[in-house]
C-alpha cells in the first residue's frame, strides 16, 4: 500500500482498528502525495486524515461501489485509454459468453434466474438456515453444464448448497458425468484429464450482448450518481469526487488499493460487497500490481493463519473443501472428481490432498486404503457458529470446547447463552474468567431470576491459558506473511498454551481408542501425533514443538522425514510426500532453515518486496497474481509500476518479487487443446487459480447468491430498496427461533439504523482488554453515539443514560452526542444512524451491557456471516 497512488478505506476504520497497518497508507500520503479516501457511516480518525470523506448509510456499500463501476464504464478516460481494455480483454472474463438462458436482475425485478423455494427445516441437521436457494445452472459459461466451471455451484464454502435440482426440489448434485468413468488413481492424471471440457466461447470485441462485459455494463447502468445519493445518502458531488479520484489514480502508471474489514463482511450480502470491489479493481487493472489490490484487514495477528490452517468447518488446509456427506464424497476418487478443477493450478489438487492425508496418517495411509480417506471426518451441513448454536438450543450438541471465544457476548447473546445451558459439558480455555465461563451464575437472566442456576445442567470446566508472549510459534498476518515469534516469558501458575492442550488431549484420545476395534476409531489409532519438544524443560511440561508442527505444515519426503520439501512443486499424489498445508510448503525447506524467522530488510531506496523479511505464502510471493503486473507481451505496463516481467534472454520470468507463474512459461505460449493444468492456459493468463486463468467480473460458479453484486437492503431496514422490487437478498439465512424475531421494513417501533464497531483501546468482547486497568481507564464504559439532531429530537443530553432496543431485547448505555454521526435524507425521509462499540459484558474490571444482545441470527448464504453492521433499533432517554 506504500506504493499506492490512492488508498480507499471502506468497511473499516483502519487508523483506529489497524493502526500498525495504517502506517503504510500514511507513508504513501506523506512521501508521494497519495490520496486517502474514507467511505464510512461514521467520521473517525481515519476520516480525519483522509483527503475525501464520503458518508454513507450503513449497509449501502454495493450501491456506492456499483455507482463507481457505472461511472468508470461510462467515463471518457476508461473508454479511450488502451490500458484498460487490454487488461480486461486479456486478463478477465469480460469477453466470455454466458449461457443464453441466464436472466439478470434487470429482467427479474432484482433476482437472478434459477431461484428455488427451499424445502429444508431446522429441526435436524444441517440447520442451514436457508429460506430460498438458487439453481446456478444458467449462470454458467455458454456451452458448459452445471458445475463445470469449478468446485462450485455447490458451496464448497459451506458444504450445503446446490448446483442444480429436479422437480422434487433441492437436492445434492450427482457425481459429474466423467467421474464415474475416470480411471482410478494414483496417479490421478487420468482422472484429472477426464474432467477437461472445451474452452469457453469468447468475443474479444466485447460486442456480443451475452458476453460478460455487456452483461456487467447493463447490470450496473441503473447505479447512477443520483441513485447512489438516494440510496446511500452520500452527496452526489462527494460521490463523483471519489469516483473521479479512483479513476484518475488508476492506469498503466498509477494504482489504487482498497482496504476493508468486518464492516464489509458482517452483512447478509458481505461476500458480494467484496466481489463488487474486486470487479471494480479488475476493470481498473488494479489487481496483481504494486500499490493495487484489495486488502482484507484481519484482526488478531494470526486470523489469516486460522483460515489457512483452518479452524473453520467448511475447509481443510490450504482452502480445499471439507469432505461432506451432502455430496458424492464417498471415496477419495469421488471427492477428487467432484472438487478438482482440471485446468489452471488447481489441477494439482490430487497431490495436495494425498500429501495432506499422509500428514494425518503417515505410513498407515496407503494406496490400498485410499490413503486413509474413510478415516477422515465429513461435515453434515452448516456447522458455522450460528447454526451450531441453533443446534445447541435444540439439544443436538452435547459438549463444547470454547477456546479464545466468548459466545456469551456474541450474536444474539441471550439466545446463545440459552444454548450453553443445554450442553452436558463446556470447556472454557481463556486468560480470564470470561462471560462464557460464568454464564451459569452471572448472566443477566440468572441475576434477574428468569433462570435459576440449579436448573442449568451444564458442567463447566475452566482452564487458564497462556498469553502469546509465553509461547513460541508463527503468526500469519493480513498479507499472508508468516513470522516466527519466540517465547518471551514463563506463564504464571498453571496456565497452559493452546498447543499444549490439544497435544495432550490428542495423546489421551489415542490412548483411549488404542484397543478399539470399531472402524470409526481407526482414524484416531493411526493419527500421526508426535511433536515432542526438543528442549528437555519444555518436554517435561508437555509443551509440543512448534518447529515440528511447522515441519508437518511445510512437508517432507515420506520415506525420509529429514528431507524437507522445498515447495509445493515437489508434492506427489502417490504417497511419497507428506504435507499438511500445501500453501505453506517452502516456509521450512531444510533442517535449520526456518524462513519465517528471517528479518532482513531490503536496502533503503531499493525497489523490492522485502523477500527476506518473514515468508509469505504461496512460495514467498508478496503480490498474488503478479503476472498481471506485465502486459500480455510480458513487458512492464510502465517503468513506475514495474514489478515482474519476462526476461527474453534468460527465458524466464524475473522481477522484484517471486513471479506468481510458471517460471519458464513464455507470454506467447498458446493454450494446448485438451491439456490439463497450466498447459491448458496461455502465457497471458495471470489468474492461475481460476480454471480459465482469468479474473472473474461475472462469477459463473462458487457463489450461492448470484453471479453479480446487487444492492439489497439489510434484513432489517427503515427504507424500501430504491433500486429493485426485491427488498433483501432472496437467499439470506435466517433461523426462526423464539428470541430471534425480526423487524419488518419501516417498523415505526425501530426507526433508527444501528451499526456496531470497535475501539482502539479494547478488543472484541473485551476478554483480552477489560481485565487490564490501563485500558479500562482509557475507555471505562459503554456508550451509544448519536447525532446532535437525534439527541435534540429525543431530549437526550451528553452522558444521559439511554435505553436502546431492538426486536430481540433492550440494553442501557451512556449517550455520546457527537457530529461524527449524521442523519441522512433519503427520498425525503430523514434516517438517523446510531453507533455502539461491542466490547462490554458482565465480567472484568469494566462492565456494561452486551450490545450483541440486540443483534439477530441472520447470515450471508455463502459463509454464514452475521449482519451486525446494519440493523434497526430505537433509542430513548432512560
Amino acid at each position: 500500500m506504500a506504493d499506492s497512488d490512492c488508498i480507499v478505506v471502506m468497511g473499516s476504520n483502519m487508523a483506529e482498528n489497524h493502526p500498525v497497518a495504517f502506517r503504510w497508507p500514511m507513508k504513501a500520503k506523506v512521501e508521494h502525495g497519495a490520496k486517502i479516501i474514507h467511505v464510512d457511516p461514521r467520521f473517525t480518525r481515519t476520516s480525519a486524515v483522509a483527503d475525501i470523506y464520503a458518508p454513507v448509510r450503513a449497509g449501502s456499500d454495493i450501491a456506492f461501489l456499483g455507482g463507481v463501476i457505472n461511472y468508470v464504464l461510462n467515463s471518457e478516460k476508461w473508454n479511450q485509454d488502451p490500458f484498460f481494455k487490454t487488461f480486461i480483454v486479456h486478463y478477465t472474463n469480460a469477453a466470455t459468453i454466458i449461457n443464453e438462458d441466464f436472466k439478470d436482475t434487470e429482467e427479474l425485478d432484482g433476482v437472478f434466474s434459477g431461484l428455488l423455494q427451499s424445502t429444508g427445516g431446522v429441526d435436524e441437521w444441517p440447520f442451514n438456515g436457508f429460506i430460498n436457494q438458487y439453481d446456478g445452472t444458467t449462470w454458467q459459461y455458454a456451452g458448459t453444464k452445471a458445475g463445470e466451471q469449478g468446485r462450485a455451484a455447490s458451496t464448497a464454502q459451506s458444504g450445503e448448497a446446490i448446483v442444480s435440482s429436479g422437480p422434487e426440489g433441492i437436492k445434492p448434485p450427482a457425481t459429474p458425468p466423467a467421474a464415474g468413468k475416470a480411471p482410478a488413481g494414483p496417479p490421478f492424471d487420468a482422472l484429472v484429464a477426464s474432467l477437461v471440457k472445451p474452452p469457453a466461447q469468447r468475443d474479444e470485441t466485447l460486442q456480443d450482448p451475452r458476453c460478460v462485459f455487456q452483461i456487467v455494463k447493463t447490470h450496473f447502468a441503473r447505479y447512477t450518481p443520483e441513485i447512489v445519493e438516494k440510496t446511500t445518502g452520500c452527496p452526489k458531488e462527494t460521490f463523483l469526487n471519489v469516483a473521479e479520484t479512483i479513476l484518475a489514480s488508476s492506469g498503466a502508471d498509477k494504482t489504487t488499493s482498497f482496504a476493508y474489514a468486518v464492516a464489509w463482511t458482517q452483512h447478509t450480502y458481505g461476500v458480494q460487497i467484496i466481489g463488487a470491489c474486486a470487479l471494480l479493481q479488475l476493470l481498473l487493472g488494479n489487481i496483481g500490481r504494486p500499490g493495487a489490490g484489495v486488502m482484507a484487514l484481519r484482526g488478531h495477528a494470526s486470523i489469516q493463519g486460522s483460515t489457512d490452517v483452518p479452524t473453520l468447518y467448511h475447509s481443510i488446509q490450504g482452502y480445499m473443501a471439507a469432505p461432506t456427506a451432502l455430496k458424492t464424497h464417498d471415496t477419495l476418487q469421488d471427492y477428487l472428481a467432484a472438487e478438482t478443477l482440471p485446468t489452471g493450478y488447481w489441477a494439482n489438487m490430487p497431490k495436495f490432498v494425498v500429501s495432506y492425508l499422509k500428514s494425518l496418517y503417515g505410513d498407515a495411509a496407503t494406496k490400498e486404503n485410499q490413503f486413509g480417506w474413510d478415516w477422515h471426518p465429513k461435515i453434515l451441513g452448516d456447522h458455522s457458529h450460528m447454526a451450531m448454536f441453533v443446534a445447541m438450543n435444540a439439544g443436538k450438541v452435547k459438549g463444547m470446547f470454547c477456546v479464545g471465544q466468548n459466545p456469551a457476548t456474541s450474536v444474539n447473546a441471550k439466545l446463545e447463552r440459552s444454548g450453553l445451558r443445554k450442553l452436558d459439558w463446556l470447556v472454557v480455555k481463556d486468560n480470564w474468567l470470561t462471560e462464557t465461563a460464568t454464564f451459569w451464575k452471572h448472566a443477566p437472566e440468572v441475576k434477574n431470576g428468569e433462570v435459576k442456576t440449579a436448573d442449568i445442567k451444564t458442567e463447566v470446566f475452566f482452564l487458564p491459558a497462556t498469553q502469546v508472549g509465553e509461547v513460541e510459534g508463527t503468526f500469519t498476518n493480513t498479507q499472508r506473511l508468516l513470522q516466527f515469534h519466540h517465547k518471551a516469558a514463563e506463564a504464571p501458575g498453571d496456565c497452559r498454551s493452546d498447543t499444549w492442550f490439544y497435544y495432550d488431549l490428542g495423546k489421551r484420545l489415542k490412548k483411549l481408542y488404542a484397543q478399539s476395534t470399531a472402524p470409526r476409531d481407526e482414524g484416531f489409532k493411526h493419527l500421526v501425533w508426535d511433536y515432542e519438544h526438543e528442549d528437555v524443560h519444555e518436554r517435561k511440561k508437555g509443551e509440543p514443538s512448534a518447529l515440528k508442527i511447522l515441519k508437518e505444515l511445510n512437508g517432507f519426503q515420506s520415506a525420509d522425514p529429514h528431507k524437507h520439501l522445498a515447495g509445493f512443486g515437489a508434492l506427489k499424489d502417490d504417497g511419497s510426500t507428506s504435507c499438511a498445508s500445501w500453501i505453506y510448503s517452502g516456509v521450512y525447506p531444510a533442517v535449520g532453515e526456518n524462513l519465517a524467522d528471517k528479518r532482513t530488510p531490503d536496502a533503503p531506496g531499493q525497489p523490492g518486496a522485502q523477500l527476506h523479511w518473514g515468508w509469505a505464502w504461496p512460495a514467498n510471493r508478496r503480490i498474488m497474481y503478479n503476472r498481471a503486473s506485465a502486459d500480455p507481451d510480458g513487458k512492464p505496463w510502465s517503468e513506475k509500476k514495474k514489478w515482474v516481467w519476462w526476461d527474453a534472454e534468460q527465458k524466464k520470468w524475473a522481477g522484484y518479487d517471486v513471479p506468481d507463474y510458471i517460471a519458464t512459461k513464455p507470454p506467447n505460449e498458446q493454450a494446448k487443446p485438451g491439456a490439463v493444468g497450466m498447459d491448458a492456459l496461455p502465457g497471458t493468463a495471470p489468474f492461475i487459480m481460476r480454471p480459465d486463468g482469468l479474473g472473474w467480473l461475472f462469477v459463473p460458479a462458487g457463489l450461492v447468491d448470484g453471479p453479480l453484486p446487487t444492492h439489497y437492503e439489510p434484513v432489517e431496514s427503515p427504507v424500501t430498496n430504491p433500486l429493485y422490487k426485491q427488498q433483501t437478498s432472496p437467499v439470506f439465512k435466517y433461523w426462526e427461533e423464539t428470541g430471534n424475531e425480526l423487524a419488518k421494513m419501516g417498523d415505526p417501533k425501530f426507526p433508527y439504523v444501528l451499526t456496531t464497531y470497535r475501539l482502539t483501546e479494547h478488543y472484541l468482547a473485551g476478554g483480552m482488554s477489560r481485565w487490564l486497568p490501563w485500558l479500562t481507564e482509557l475507555q471505562p464504559e459503554l456508550f451509544v453515539e448519536i447525532s446532535p439532531e437525534l439527541a435534540q429530537e429525543k431530549g437526550i443530553k451528553n452522558l444521559d443514560w439511554c435505553r436502546i432496543s431492538s426486536p430481540r431485547t433492550q440494553i442501557r448505555a451512556k449517550a455520546l452526542v457527537t457530529r461524527r454521526l449524521r442523519p441522512f435524507t433519503l427520498d425525503g425521509k430523514v434516517i438517523h444512524q446510531v453507533g455502539m462499540p461491542w466490547h462490554w459484558g458482565y465480567e472484568g474490571l469494566s462492565t456494561g451491557d452486551i450490545v450483541n444482545e440486540l443483534t439477530s441470527l441472520v447470515a450471508d448464504p455463502n459463509v454464514s456471516m452475521h449482519e451486525g453492521k446494519a440493523f434497526v433499533c430505537n433509542v430513548e432517554k432512560a
